[in-house]
């Protein structure tokens, strides 16, 4: 098996190498693209070290990279850390949470990414047009979208959920892999149901306990009583929804956002790599911690660390990586929650938009799970956000400024067009 990966020089490489390769798969080579040559060798040397097996080779093109793959994994940031930290100051300045995926950084983030997985979507069908392209690159959802306009062998992936899953499932003191989870959602705005263990629900006794509702995540982003009151889960992302004014004052008094914490740790990191006889697996190991330990403390204004997620079959990247991975290749009907088109499974929604639901994973890809109707009370949310992605996608393919000025308007957190006029100016350029 040949895995190919662009955006090769991203920091999760490593980590995706690792659990590959120490898994049960048949993986002689991992190919890594990126356009950064000297960064994606840096990163290749350290995917080399913590690689069980196979060969690690740096490539100068798409095609070079993706040619015999069986699976081509994308995650790719245009602009960089640069772009990131541009984009989350501009939404502060003009008084909307800074955040990297949601909001007016979210859209930027969208508008310049989705020309370019374009085109490696095509570049990938043609020269492998049997492999199935696994999108990380974010915003998941509208980015898996817009390539699945030119592939249909395109999956999104996150892990969002099955950390919640995760979270939920050790509250309640019961096994994940053992449970079934009632998810339903768009990627960043996900919200679980229901917990099935044995076939019996357990929610019950979790909306009668304050403390175990709390511990459900793992910043204090959500109110038990709010949570109670509505009777889902929602992933930690719906908070940007639900408090955004508390997130845009928490960074504010904080006076930096996420993307300048994770800037300066990345600087540092490749530094640290560079230097001779470094010990290049511990280094990467300890960011990793790091970068962990932080997410969403700026935001919720948390005091403490963020708590680790717990290892698990069922958690981080790497580990769905590997699942969608393994359940393709070995035909196991595995269910995973991916971004995928909607195919009914989402009533309420068109059957072509990107959702992310459970979906049955086999050598015939990823099959969404019917969910049935959206609960009334987040259905405006959800349904607000999804035309906005439809419009910020169209906008993105068409390169159109008047139609990404109408689809930033649509964010649930611009308040109207004059306020997204004056985003995009300051956005720009978007390509």
């Amino acid at each position: 098996m040949k895995i190919a990966v662009i955006g090769g020089a991203g920091v999760r490489t490593p980590l995706l190498v690792e659990g590959l390769t120490h898994s049960d798969l048949p993986i002689d080579e991992i190919a890594l693209y990126d356009i950064d040559l000297e960064r994606m060798r840096i990163i290749g040397a350290v995917a080399a070290r913590m690689a069980a097996r196979g060969r690690i080779t740096l490539c100068r093109s798409v095609e070079e990279c993706a040619a015999g793959a069986d699976f081509v994994f994308t995650s790719i940031r245009v602009g960089g850390i640069e772009r990131r930290v541009h984009d989350e100051g501009v939404a502060q300045r003009h008084g909307i949470v800074g955040q990297e995926t949601v909001g007016p950084a979210g859209f930027a983030m969208a508008v310049r990414t989705i020309p370019q997985m374009v085109r490696y979507a095509r570049a990938i069908d043609r020269v492998v047009p049997a492999a199935w392209i696994i999108n990380f690159t974010n915003p998941v959802g509208m980015v898996t979208e817009a390539m699945r306009t030119v592939s249909g062998r395109v999956i999104g992936i996150c892990d969002t959920p099955t950390e919640l899953f995760e979270e939920i499932a050790h509250v309640l003191g019961l096994e994940s892999d053992r449970c079934h989870f009632d998810y339903f959602g768009l990627n960043h705005l996900g919200w679980v149901r229901e917990v099935y263990s044995g076939g019996v629900p357990q929610f019950g006794q979790l909306w009668k306990d304050d403390e175990r509702l709390r511990a459900v995540y793992k910043a204090p982003l959500f109110d038990p009583a709010a949570l109670r009151d509505l009777r889902l889960l929602p992933t930690e992302y719906v908070y940007y929804y639900d408090q955004p004014q508390r997130a845009f004052e928490n960074v504010r008094r904080a006076g930096r956002g996420r993307a300048q914490d994770i800037a300066e740790l990345t600087r540092v990191l490749f530094e640290s790599l560079s230097e001779p006889n470094a010990d290049v697996v511990a280094i990467y190991k300890a960011y990793l911690w790091t970068r962990s330990a932080g997410y969403m403390q700026i935001e919720s204004g948390s005091e403490t660390l963020t708590t680790q997620a717990r290892a698990s079959g069922l958690s981080g990247y790497d580990r769905i990586a590997l699942g969608v991975v393994r359940a393709i290749h070995f035909n196991s009907n595995a269910v995973i929650p991916l971004s995928v088109a909607n195919a009914g499974a989402v009533p309420d929604l068109s059957d072509h938009d990107v959702v992310e639901v459970p979906c049955v994973v086999n050598a015939n890809g990823a099959w969404p799970l019917h969910v049935g109707a959206v609960p009334h009370r987040v259905r405006p949310l959800l349904m607000r956000v999804k035309d906005y992605e439809r419009r910020t996608v169209a906008a993105a393919l068409a390169e159109s400024l008047d139609s990404a000025r109408a689809a930033l308007a649509v964010n649930p957190l611009v308040a109207d067009r004059t306020i997204a006029d004056h985003l995009i100016a300051d956005l720009s350029p978007l390509w």
